[in-house]
């Protein structure tokens, strides 16, 4: 992995970047995450969809489409650094967009293709981005980042998590 300085994402993401232990490039990242999100959720069973782990946790599905609305966030984030827009972005509450849709309502096999065709649309995005623009930064509530960072951050956040779907819910 291209080593990203501190002063490219605040400290609160070290865990999504601290997951990436091989050295990948970002697109490489961007496609291995993909393919092990492929591998390990299209073949959950049918019961696991809505099981929670613990009282209060989200069901798969519900992190399912948590990892689209961050996905969302993160490259609409990336894609307003890369066009120099140094307008300072909100955060988002992540518990809130959980608790604020009838997640578990939804079809098991969409949320994971709707996350799928979502991730593809990234890598084209990313693909086309060279050093200078990946080089870019621009702040959020949280702090600044850079826009390759954010990319980094993209593929972590999805290990991060499919990796507590396999230790707590399969």
């Amino acid at each position: 992995m291209n080593k990203l300085q501190k002063k490219d994402y605040p400290a609160y993401f070290d865990t999504y970047i601290k997951v990436l232990d091989k050295d990948l490039s970002l697109l490489e990242y961007l496609e291995q995450s993909l393919e092990l999100f492929e591998q390990i959720l299209y073949d959950v069973s049918e019961e696991k969809y809505e099981f929670r782990y613990q009282p209060g946790k989200w069901t798969i599905k519900e992190v399912v489409q948590h990892l689209i609305d961050t996905e969302r966030v993160f490259v609409y984030r990336a894609l307003r650094f890369s066009r120099k827009d140094k307008k300072p972005l909100a955060g988002y509450d992540e518990n809130d967009y959980v608790a604020n849709y009838e997640i578990n309502q939804r079809d098991f096999h969409k949320l994971l293709d709707e996350f799928c065709l979502l991730r593809r649309s990234t890598i084209l995005m990313f693909e086309d981005f060279d050093k200078e623009v990946l080089a870019l930064t621009g702040e959020v509530e949280s702090g600044e980042f850079s826009v390759e960072a954010l990319g980094y951050i993209c593929s972590g956040h999805v290990l991060h998590h499919l990796n507590v779907i396999q230790e707590r819910y399969l």
